[in-house]
C-alpha cells in the first residue's frame, strides 16, 4: 500500500499494522462527554441528622459528531462534519471496490488501481497530485481494504477548495496509459516481494488467515495479488475497471474539519456534479458457510527464527447484537496489557513478549461490510509447544464461558471503547472521523450512525456475552495457523 507520511496506525481499536496502510493515531482533545457528569454532595450541619444522599445529576447531552449528509443526482454520497478545533480540513474519497470485488483472474487488481490513481489525471501530471498536497503543507495516503479503496488528504483549511478540485479531477478522468500501467505493475510486484516474500512472517497472518479460514473465493484469495495475475492485467481491463468502480455512484466524499458547509457544498456542486455515473455490476455473493470443524494449518518460513501462531474465529454478522458483544469480548480478551490473553500468555507464563490482534486486520471494527474474522497472533519461545498456546487460549475463553462476565467487567470494556472512540473522532487530523463517516455512508447509507455506537454497546448484557461466546468462540469455529521457523541461527 502507498504511504506518503508516517501517521502511525491505531484505527479505532484496531490491531497492530500488517500493511503500511494510510491511517492515523490522533491524540485526544478535550471532549465533554455526558456520562461523566459530576455528582454534587454537601455535608449536613452538625446539629441536624444527615440528609439523604442526593441523587446523581442527570447526564447532559452526549457528545455529538456534526453530520450533514446528502447525495448528488449522479449518485455521489457527500458527508460534511465541521470541526473548528484546528485550521485544517480532511478530504476522504472512498470507492466501493476492494479485495472482495476484484475480478477472479485479476487478483491484486484493486490494490494495483490504488497505485494508478497517483499517476496523473486530466489536469495534473504524473505525481503532481502528491506534490500539490505536500507543497501546501498537507499529508495524504491511500489504501485498499476488503470492501473499499480510499484516498485522503489533510491540508490547511484555506486549501480545501483546491483539494476538492484535485480529487474530482482524478474521479473525472484518470491518466490511464500503457506506460503508467506497466510501471505500476512493477511497483506492486516489488512491494509484494519486499513486504511479503522477503520478510520473516511475511503475509502472516493478515493474508494467510483469510485464505485458510474462508471458503468463498471472494474472501479467501491472495488479495495482494499473484505475480501472474498482476502481469496479465491489460489496458482494456484497467479502463473498464476505472469507468465502472470509480464512478461517483460508487463513491463517498467525506469532508471533515475547519470549513463552512454551505461553501463546501457549493464547491462539491461545482467540481463533482457533472461527473457522469456508470452502471454498476451486481454485487458478488460473499457469504461464508457456518464453520463446523476446527481447521489447522502450518507454513514453513525460511526467514523466521521463532515459531508463531495465529488464531481466527468467524465474526457475527455486522450490526447484530452479537457483533457488538464480540467487540466487547475483543476488549476483554485481547486489547491492552490488562487483557486476559496478554496476562495469561505474556505476564503469567512468559510464552511471548506480546500478543496482538483484533477485528479486521486491514482496518477497524466498523469499516468493512461482509464476513470477518476475530484474530490474534504471537511469536513465541521455541521451547514452548504450539498446543500449549492453544490450551491457554481455550482456558481463558472457558473461564469467561463457565464463570460468566459480570457487569463490572463489561463496564471496564466500555470505558476502554469510549476512550478509544473519542480519541479517534476528535483527533487533530480528523481522518478517524472521516473514515467512520464514509464507511457508514457507503455501507449503511447512514453516517449519523456514528452518534449511536455507544448506545449499542450499552445494550450488551452478560447474558448476550454468554450467548456470543458459545456460538462464536467455540473451537469448531476457529482456524489455527502455525509458522515453522527455518532460518539458520
Amino acid at each position: 500500500m502507498r504511504q506518503f507520511t508516517n501517521l502511525g496506525r491505531s484505527l479505532l481499536w484496531a490491531p497492530a499494522a500488517a500493511l503500511t496502510l494510510g491511517a492515523c493515531s490522533p491524540k485526544a482533545t478535550s471532549v465533554a462527554t455526558a456520562s461523566t457528569a459530576a455528582t454534587a454532595t454537601s455535608a449536613a450541619p452538625a446539629t441536624m441528622a444527615a440528609a439523604p444522599a442526593p441523587k446523581p445529576a442527570p447526564a447532559g447531552p452526549a457528545f455529538q459528531v456534526p453530520v450533514e449528509y446528502y447525495t448528488l443526482p449522479n449518485g455521489l454520497k457527500v458527508v460534511f462534519s465541521p470541526d473548528h478545533t484546528a485550521p485544517t480540513a480532511t478530504v476522504a474519497a472512498y470507492y466501493g471496490v476492494g479485495f472482495r470485488t476484484e475480478p477472479r483472474d485479476r487478483t491484486g487488481f484493486a490494490h494495483l488501481f490504488e497505485h494508478l490513481m497517483f499517476q496523473g489525471s486530466q489536469n495534473l501530471g504524473k505525481n503532481e497530485f502528491i506534490g500539490l498536497i505536500q507543497k501546501n503543507g498537507g499529508v495524504l495516503n491511500g489504501s485498499t481494504r476488503f470492501d473499499f479503496t480510499n484516498y485522503f488528504e489533510v491540508v490547511p483549511s484555506n486549501k480545501l477548495e483546491t483539494i476538492l478540485w484535485a480529487e474530482a479531477d482524478r474521479m473525472r478522468g484518470l491518466a490511464i496509459t500503457q506506460a503508467n500501467l506497466t510501471n505500476q505493475q512493477g511497483v506492486v510486484k516489488s512491494e509484494v516481494r519486499v513486504n511479503v516474500l522477503n520478510q520473516p512472517y511475511g503475509g502472516f497472518p493478515w493474508i494467510d488467515m483469510p485464505m485458510k479460514a474462508n471458503k468463498n473465493w471472494n474472501n479467501a484469495h491472495n488479495f495482494y495479488g499473484d505475480m501472474s495475475d498482476l502481469d496479465a492485467a491489460n489496458l482494456a481491463d484497467t479502463k473498464s475497471f476505472f469507468k465502472t468502480y470509480y464512478a461517483p455512484n460508487n463513491a463517498v466524499l467525506a469532508v471533515v474539519g475547519d470549513f463552512e458547509p454551505a461553501e463546501a457544498r457549493a464547491w462539491v456542486q461545482k467540481y463533482y456534479a457533472a461527473i457522469p455515473s456508470a452502471p454498476q455490476p451486481p454485487k458478488p455473493d460473499i457469504a461464508e458457510p457456518r464453520q463446523e470443524q476446527e481447521q489447522r494449518f502450518s507454513k514453513d518460513d525460511k526467514l523466521a527464527n521463532k515459531p508463531a501462531l495465529a488464531f481466527g474465529y468467524h465474526m457475527p454478522e455486522r450490526n447484530t447484537p452479537e457483533y457488538y458483544a464480540m467487540i466487547m469480548l475483543d476488549q476483554i480478551l485481547l486489547q491492552g496489557n490488562d487483557s486476559r490473553l496478554y496476562q495469561a500468555l505474556v505476564q503469567k507464563r512468559g510464552y511471548a513478549s506480546n500478543v496482538s490482534g483484533g477485528i479486521n486486520y486491514l482496518g477497524n471494527q466498523f469499516n468493512y461490510n461482509g464476513p470477518m474474522l476475530w484474530m490474534g497472533d504471537l511469536v513465541f519461545d521455541p521451547a514452548v509447544q504450539a498446543d500449549s498456546v492453544v490450551r491457554v487460549l481455550d482456558q481463558e475463553i472457558n473461564k469467561l464461558s463457565s464463570k460468566g462476565i459480570d457487569q463490572a467487567t463489561l463496564d471496564l470494556a466500555l470505558v476502554k471503547i469510549r476512550s478509544a472512540f473519542y480519541d479517534q473522532v476528535s483527533g487533530s487530523d480528523n481522518f478517524g472521523r472521516a473514515d467512520l463517516l464514509a464507511s457508514f455512508a457507503m455501507f449503511d447509507n447512514d453516517p449519523a450512525r456514528i452518534n449511536r455506537l455507544e448506545g449499542e454497546f450499552r445494550k450488551v448484557t452478560p447474558e448476550l456475552m454468554q450467548k456470543t461466546i458459545r456460538e462464536y468462540l467455540r473451537p469448531t469455529n476457529r482456524t489455527i495457523i502455525t509458522v515453522n521457523p527455518l532460518a539458520k541461527s
